[in-house]
């Protein structure tokens, strides 16, 4: 079928899934999408293996576990979310009876990246079942393998009139966003998240957008390099630098540079050994173009003065670029103006904090801030001082997994939220319901006589 057939056969169940969708069958659902991940588990690493060179273990952790963990939090907390909630009348709208009721927004969809290809996919998935919403999912060709696979997912264990999965390359996504889905969730670059809220727009849908940015961390004066080095290198170096929320750059104090990036060869070398090409906990780069991307940023750092640290090996027909540490990496380099997406990291120095702060305010707001410091005030005034969709203190990538908080961008790093009952809300409409029961009103309506006048004017200095 084409885009447009698949939209039309599944949003034509839309209105009875409003009524005959129940919580109960949404479970089931959840239920047989978490058992068919389960049996399929040496099928996805093969899959992931074979798209991004990821390892076992990595896979396990970073795909398969945060969409278990999703199902079960969803299916757990679910009745709360859905139920009906009732809300105080204000005083101007006394003797009414107000609630809120969420309902599925209809049908929904997903677009998910290449970097997380399975976990960014049915993730988001779960949330749009989760609110009662059909779904067509639109897998990354840049990773085939996992895009096959969960298409293979869908048909055994999906209803086929409840989620679609539609492969195929940017004209397939071009057609999907020309139909009139009532919410379209994106995972992406910010440069595409443009083309589809500019999309979203022609036929009036919500959007959630997930994007990414120049995620920075900080050193605070005092802070422990070696544990700081350790989840550094771990944020970074994961998936081979290809995460939204990795590290971009590390800001440290310039008497502590030296032993900071000593101390981040060691940790590179203690998770990665001391040929990375050979490790088995290093996955490689997407693609060609992402090598040639990358290598390019890299050289032109070099040729403008950078300083290397460790790694810059590389292997075009491996998709293989090291774990590589730069510091003195000039402002004008492109490494530092764009985001950079892969196993790259410039280190750079600072002498004031203040000069670290106005810089990140004046880019483009990052999708995360890292900050490594025991001193409570100086957190404060950071998370103050700037804006980002999260904040990790002493540690790197972990909110994405911590399911009571919500996950998501500001201004270039995104818009809207995910995760747990964040992703409940972004596909479901919150619908009003008010009852009158003995609201005085009628005061209130023409014709208007000194009486209203006088109701008005009584009512305005109540509430005013």
């Amino acid at each position: 079928m084409t885009p447009a057939e698949v939209y039309t056969q599944l949003a034509a169940g839309d209105a009875a899934r409003r009524t005959g969708f129940t919580l109960a069958k949404r479970r089931a659902v959840l239920a047989k999408l978490a058992a068919e991940l389960r049996a399929r588990e040496s099928e996805i690493m093969a899959a992931l293996a074979a798209d991004l060179g990821k390892p076992p273990v990595e896979v396990r952790i970073s795909e398969i576990i945060p969409i278990l963990s999703e199902i079960r939090h969803t299916t757990k907390h679910l009745k709360r979310w859905a139920k009906p909630r009732r809300v105080w009348p204000t005083l101007s709208m006394l003797g009414t009876r107000g609630t809120i009721r969420p309902e599925p927004k209809g049908t929904v969809l997903i677009i998910a990246p290449w970097n997380y290809p399975l976990c960014l996919a049915l993730g988001s998935l779960v949330s749009a079942i989760a609110a009662g919403n059909a779904a067509v999912i639109k897998p990354s060709e840049l990773a085939p393998a996992t895009s096959a696979l969960i298409a293979q997912i869908a048909a055994a264990a999906l209803p086929a009139d409840l989620v679609a999965v539609v492969e195929g390359g940017v004209e397939v996504s071009t057609e999907l966003l020309a139909q009139p889905f009532d919410h379209i969730f994106f995972t992406g670059s910010p440069a595409v998240g443009r083309v589809v809220m500019a999309a979203a727009a022609k036929t009036l849908a919500s959007v959630t957008l997930e994007l990414g940015g120049k995620s920075p961390v900080i050193l605070g004066p005092g802070a422990n390099l070696q544990k700081a080095a350790r989840m550094v290198a771990w944020g970074k170096f994961q998936n081979a630098g290809q995460t939204c929320i990795a590290p971009d750059h590390v800001y440290v104090p310039r008497a502590d540079q030296a032993a900071f990036t000593q101390a981040l060869r060691a940790e590179i070398a203690k998770m990665y050994g001391a040929t990375p090409e050979t490790s088995r906990s290093f996955a490689r780069l997407i693609g060609a173009r992402h090598f040639s991307r990358l290598k390019g940023l890299l050289d032109e750092a070099l040729a403008k003065g950078a300083t290397l640290i460790t790694g810059g090996e590389a292997e075009e027909a491996a998709r293989y670029l090291a774990p590589t540490v730069l510091t003195d990496v000039p402002g004008e380099a492109a490494l530092m103006r764009e985001e950079i997406f892969g196993p790259v990291l410039p280190v750079i120095a600072y002498d004031a904090l203040e000069t670290v702060l106005a810089e990140i305010e004046a880019g483009e707001k990052p999708l995360a801030l890292y900050l490594f410091t025991k001193d409570r005030a100086l957190i404060n005034r950071i998370s103050a001082a700037t804006t980002s969709g999260g904040v990790g203190v002493n540690v790197t990538l972990a909110h994405f997994l911590h399911l009571n908080l919500p996950f998501g961008g500001v201004g270039n790093s995104g818009l809207g939220a995910a995760h747990g009952r964040w992703g409940f809300a972004a596909f479901s409409h919150e619908k009003p319901i008010l009852e009158n029961r003995f609201a005085v009103l009628d005061p209130l309506m023409p014709p208007y006589t000194k009486m209203s006048a006088r109701f008005a004017k009584a009512v305005q200095k109540l509430v005013g």
